[in-house]
């Protein structure tokens, strides 16, 4: 087994023991790459600081000679932005006093407020755990023409419920958010992520807009019929991350397995060089109201039944991404489990991957004894 700090930077894995160690897990990931939930998948297992498993399945699409999937693949990660990004901004800024949980978010953007008086209730605490009231997702890419088109939209969406009365999870929510630390930090969301996260942790393959040398490790998304009329490859499949430049507090990161994994091993570990361990505490925690939510600060938490499986305690907190993208991390047993995949390749019709992702992570939890 080789430490995660070990590999973090380089170029070629070889675990000798991972097919047989992991055999039942992989062979979830096999059929259902042989059952079309999605061409490929990257995995990435980190036990107790150690990186025992990184592993490519399957290939990029469903064609004959598609390229093998590889742990150097580099995947759309979906609204696992709103974690390595957005929500790790918000760690950050929140820990230099930039602003507060409870703040409201008129005093950033007032432009937010507009007639109803509701809207002046909704801090950042609201928009991090998905209770602001805001509605889950609205079509704004079919209007909107530019980024900020799609934000002034974002800032009038009417509110679909009391703040503080419910969880919906909210990506307009998200955008909002983004907004509002680009905001306060007089500076794109893209390079904050970039200076504050991305290269203070060393994750080389992670990053907004990934540049055309890249292209060649990168699996389409889907095959758009729809809105783009093209294949969706290098770009975000999200279509109002894509209008507002492919830069986003919801949707528009790129990243490898190794990477994700990275991330979620900082935070395992305390937040080191990022965050100080308060931190990670009290945005990884499950948050108290609405009544029944799984929500966190940015972060989920294991519901019933979960996709992290029936194993990962109750203090596990972790994330999801439309694309097929995942990562779970379980404090108490010191595992974290990423898995990239590209379900919606070539169309978002397969919801199978629900089916897979807690199979997965049962046969990978029992196989760790």
């Amino acid at each position: 087994m080789v430490s995660l700090s070990q590999v973090t930077n380089s170029v070629f894995h070889d675990f000798a023991d991972q097919d047989a160690r992991f055999k039942r897990a992989f062979a979830v990931l096999d059929a259902a790459i042989g059952q079309a939930a999605f061409p490929g998948a990257a995995v990435a297992i980190v036990d107790s600081g150690r990186l025992v498993a990184l592993k490519g399945c399957g290939n990029f699409t469903y064609e004959p000679k598609a390229p093998k999937v590889t742990p150097q693949t580099v995947y759309d990660l979906a609204s696992l932005t709103k974690v390595l990004a957005t929500t790790a901004a918000c760690m950050v800024l929140y820990e230099r006093g930039a602003f507060l949980l409870e703040q409201k978010i008129v005093e950033v953007l007032p432009e937010f407020a507009g007639s109803d008086q509701r809207r002046a209730l909704v801090t950042f605490q609201m928009l991090l755990a998905h209770s602001s009231g805001l509605p889950a997702y609205l079509r704004l890419f079919e209007t909107a023409q530019n980024k900020a088109d799609l934000v002034a939209a974002a800032l009038r969406v009417p509110l679909a419920s009391d703040p503080g009365s419910r969880l919906e999870y909210s990506d307009i929510g998200f955008i909002v958010l983004g907004t509002a630390l680009e905001r306060i930090t007089h500076e794109p969301l893209e390079e904050l992520c970039e200076r504050e996260i991305f290269a203070k942790l060393g994750l080389n393959f992670v990053t907004y807009r990934p540049p055309f040398a890249w292209l060649p490790l990168i699996p389409p998304t889907e095959d758009d019929r729809t809105f783009r009329h093209r294949r969706v490859r290098g770009e975000v499949h999200d279509e109002n991350a894509w209008v507002m430049g492919g830069v986003a507090g919801h949707a528009g990161c790129f990243g490898d397995v190794e990477a994700v994994a990275s991330f979620g091993q900082c935070t395992l570990n305390g937040g080191a060089p990022l965050f100080q361990r308060h931190t990670v505490d009290l945005f990884t925690r499950r948050q108290s109201t609405p009544a029944d939510t799984s929500r966190a600060l940015g972060w989920d938490t294991p519901s019933s039944p979960s996709q992290s499986g029936k194993y990962f305690s109750r203090r596990s907190y972790g994330h999801l991404g439309y694309t097929g993208t995942s990562l779970w991390n379980d404090p108490d047993r010191q595992l974290s489990v990423t898995l990239l995949t590209n379900r919606t390749w070539p169309d978002r019709s397969s919801a199978a991957i629900k089916q897979v992702r807690p199979a997965f992570h049962d046969a990978v939890v029992e196989a760790l004894g």
